[in-house]
C-alpha cells in the first residue's frame, strides 16, 4: 500500500497531462487540415491555432516532467497512451458525434491494460542514466528519426507517411522523456555537471518529436499517427529504463511477464482506437475538383468509407 500510494502523485499529473496533449493533438489535426499547402512547414507557423497547440503541448509537458521526477519510467511513459482514449472522446465532443461501441472497447482494453502496469510497477526508487550513454543515446534515436522521415518521404500513401513519421516523433518523444528523468535525479541529486547538455538533449529531442507529430498529421488524420506515438513513446522509454536504469516490476520475474502482457492489452486498445474516428466511421480526406494528395482545398469528412 506504501508503494502504490507513493505513485498516486505521478498518477494524478499524468492523468492531466494526457488530457493537455489529447487537446493539443486535435488542434494539430485540425491545423494540419485546413492549412493552404505553403513554403515548407511554416505554413502552421502562421495560424494562431497551432500556437494553441503548442501552449496545450507545453502544459502537458510540463506536468509530464513532474510526473517523471516523482515516478518510474516503466509507469509515466505507458500512462502517456491515456492521451489516445482521451482523444477519441474529446474529438467527439467538439464534432458531436458518437465514439462508437468500438472506441469504448478500444479505451476500456487501453485502460485496463494500463491498471494492470500500474498494479505491476514497484515503487519509485533513485535512477541515474550514466553521463557517457547519453550522448550515446541521443545520437542514436536522433539518427533513426532521421532515417524514418527521409523513408517517409517516399511513402505514397499519406497514412503510411503519416505513421512512419509520427513513429520517428514517438521515438524522439520517448529519448526525451529519458532525458528529462535524468535531468530530473541530476537536479535532485545536485549532480549539475551534466545538467545543461541533458537539458539541451532534451529541447532538440522535444522539438524534433513535435515537428515530426505535426508532419504526421498531414493527410493522414488524427487516429493513426496518434496511436503511433503513443505506442513507440513509451516502448522506447521504458526499454531504456528497464535494460539500463534497472527498473523492476513487482513479484520478480512473473511480474515482468505480467506486465508485458497488460501492455499487450494496452496496446490491443490503442489499436482499436486508431481504427475508430468519432462516429464509428473511417475518417478520408476529401479535396474539391481534385484528389491529388496535396491539393489545396481538403477537409476530413467523418461518416464516409473508403
Amino acid at each position: 500500500m506504501e508503494g502504490m500510494s507513493a505513485l498516486l502523485l505521478p498518477v494524478l499529473l499524468c492523468l492531466v497531462s494526457a488530457v493537455a496533449y489529447a487537446g493539443a493533438a486535435i488542434v494539430q489535426e485540425r491545423v494540419a487540415a485546413t492549412t493552404a499547402d505553403g513554403p515548407g512547414a511554416r505554413g502552421p507557423l502562421r495560424r494562431p491555432g497551432w500556437w494553441g497547440a503548442v501552449a496545450l503541448t507545453g502544459l502537458g509537458a510540463g506536468l509530464h516532467v513532474v510526473a517523471l521526477a516523482y515516478g518510474p519510467l516503466s509507469l509515466v511513459q505507458p500512462l502517456g497512451a491515456l492521451t489516445i482514449v482521451f482523444a477519441l472522446p474529446m474529438a467527439a465532443l467538439f464534432a458531436r458525434r458518437p465514439v462508437g461501441s468500438a472506441g469504448w472497447r478500444g479505451a476500456l482494453l487501453a485502460t485496463g491494460g494500463l491498471a494492470g502496469i500500474l498494479t505491476l510497477t514497484g515503487p519509485p526508487r533513485a535512477e541515474t542514466l550514466d553521463a557517457a550513454q547519453r550522448p550515446l543515446l541521443a545520437a542514436a534515436v536522433l539518427t533513426g528519426a532521421a532515417v524514418l522521415a527521409l523513408g517517409a518521404r517516399r511513402a505514397r500513401r499519406a497514412v503510411v507517411r503519416g505513421v512512419v513519421l509520427a513513429a520517428a516523433a514517438g521515438a524522439a518523444f520517448g529519448m526525451g522523456s529519458v532525458f528529462t528523468k535524468a535531468a530530473a535525479e541530476d537536479w535532485t541529486s545536485h549532480e549539475t555537471g551534466s545538467l545543461v547538455p541533458t537539458l539541451l538533449a532534451t529541447a532538440v529531442l522535444a522539438s524534433a518529436g513535435m515537428l515530426l507529430s505535426q508532419a504526421s498529421y498531414r493527410g493522414a488524420g488524427l487516429a493513426a499517427p496518434l496511436a503511433t506515438v503513443t505506442i513507440v513513446n513509451p516502448v522506447v522509454a521504458a526499454a531504456v529504463g528497464t535494460a539500463v536504469l534497472g527498473e523492476t516490476f513487482r513479484y520478480g520475474a512473473a511480474g515482468g511477464v505480467l506486465a508485458v502482457l497488460a501492455g499487450g492489452f494496452a496496446t490491443a486498445g490503442v489499436v482499436t482506437l486508431s481504427r475508430v474516428a468519432p462516429g464509428g466511421a473511417a475518417t478520408i480526406t476529401v479535396c474539391s475538383r481534385t484528389t491529388v494528395p496535396r491539393a489545396r482545398h481538403c477537409v476530413p469528412q467523418v461518416g464516409a468509407r473508403k
